[in-house]
């Protein structure tokens, strides 16, 4: 296809895309509107089921697939995916759009409904707006404009809604990657909110895991008959803050990711319970008086592609072992709860060059590439799938996610949809010809 062809066929892409707007907003509210709160993992085969619905009406064929066995998998809290896949006329390469259904708790501090997807100055707000259901519904609408214009395009289109991306994706994308899925499938985008004119390569690695230090369990009144597990923990806790999170700042990467703060070693402290069980709600009496035999931690620790899983366990273990060292009756044990080695696509792919060119062309700017600060379900792609050939890119702005009034720009829904339809384009018309 020459240029000028290019321009006039790229031209009437984005004139059906514009005309499906108002359709693009109501499939965005349409998402938003059904609660996929994970955990537990509500609501995932009505999402699915009116996803495979809206998808076979333009020519899909789809189904649904039950992640059984995976972490969080019950009857009550099925992990349900759809899949669906469009052909060409002719055979050729396979480009798929994955995007995540399930969405945070909501959290205080909302001024608008978090499930009511309100459209206020040229904005959807609500819970999975940015992260990802406004990405989602902009892959669907490049899809389906892209079909609709170029008839005769050659390979495939194949379109995911998968489960638990939130809490590792192992009911989703990993159990896909598992049953063989990706074998199939030439190119991979993930349409993740990280801004319309930024392609991310990539995420940092990831080390969960958790520290639980043991005591004696004695009268409140009698701590000295007892050994209190807090206290143990608390000079854990001292030796973080005096050790490891200045080593930790003092590692820095040349990945290029986003925000600033990221591009150094991290450590979050993901939760702490000492003592007793939390009581009940219903619950309105005391605590009885007890020493604390045990206490738990649980940390989730960002690493590097220049850091080795490990030193990252090692770190962790040497500062343990150097508590003890120090403190008379230390007892500790630590699990490892997961883990996911970092990732990065090499920025001349084919799917990046793709977007690339997208992007310049939809936008008028050459497109920034970044590296996400947590991981996504590209690891799943990666290293279960052995397809290196993914990126994520999506509108909405990172730093929205999770948090209270999160929204979506319909304006940066139509221009992702653009680039997205343009790379469709690239990928499945001008194979061994891309301008």
């Amino acid at each position: 296809m020459d240029i000028v062809a290019h321009m006039d066929a790229s031209d009437r892409l984005f004139s059906r895309i514009d005309a499906k707007r108002d359709d693009l907003i109501a499939l965005t509210q349409d998402l938003v509107r059904i609660p996929t709160l994970n955990p537990p993992g509500e609501n995932y085969l009505e999402i699915c089921e009116y996803l495979r619905r809206r998808l076979v009406k333009h020519g899909f064929e789809a189904q649904l697939v039950r992640g059984e066995g995976t972490p969080g998998d019950s009857d009550r809290f099925p992990r349900w995916n759809v899949v669906a896949r469009r052909e060409g006329i002719n055979p050729g390469e396979c480009v798929h759009f994955n995007s995540h259904i399930d969405v945070v708790e909501v959290g205080k501090g909302w001024t608008t409904d978090p499930f009511g997807a309100e459209i206020k100055d040229g904005r959807i707000y609500g819970r999975g707006t940015c992260d990802m259901k406004g990405g989602l519904a902009a892959s669907i609408i490049a899809a389906e404009a892209f079909i609709e214009e170029f008839t005769d395009f050659a390979g495939s289109i194949e379109i995911s809604g998968t489960a638990d991306e939130e809490t590792g994706g192992f009911g989703g994308v990993a159990y896909l990657a598992e049953q063989g899925h990706y074998k199939h499938v030439d190119h991979v985008i993930i349409p993740e909110p990280l801004q319309k004119d930024r392609i991310c390569l990539g995420h940092r690695g990831v080390w969960w895991a958790e520290i639980e230090t043991h005591g004696e369990i004695a009268h409140g009144s009698m701590p000295f008959l007892g050994d209190c597990a807090v206290r143990h923990m608390g000079a854990v806790l001292a030796e973080m803050e005096g050790s490891l999170y200045p080593a930790l700042a003092a590692k820095h990467t040349d990945m290029p990711v986003v925000p600033e703060g990221a591009r150094q070693s991290t450590m979050n402290i993901n939760s702490l319970h000492g003592g007793q069980t939390e009581p009940d709600a219903d619950f309105t009496g005391f605590p009885s008086a007890c020493v604390p035999d045990s206490a738990r931690m649980v940390i989730d620790r960002r690493f590097l592609i220049e850091e080795s899983l490990d030193e990252v366990r090692g770190e962790v273990a040497a500062l343990l072992e150097k508590v003890k060292s120090e403190r008379e009756n230390f007892r500790y044990d630590i699990r490892e709860l997961w883990n996911v080695l970092p990732t990065m696509t090499e920025k001349d792919a084919a799917v990046v060059a793709s977007v690339a060119q997208s992007i310049q062309q939809v936008l008028g700017k050459t497109p920034e590439y970044v590296v996400s600060p947590g991981t996504y379900d590209q690891k799943h792609i990666d290293r279960i799938g052995r397809l290196k050939n993914c990126i994520a890119y999506g509108p909405g702005l990172l730093e929205l996610a999770h948090k209270p009034d999160e929204y979506i720009e319909i304006g940066d829904m139509i221009d992702s949809a653009k680039v997205m339809g343009l790379s469709l384009m690239d990928l499945l018309l001008e194979q061994g010809t891309r301008v």
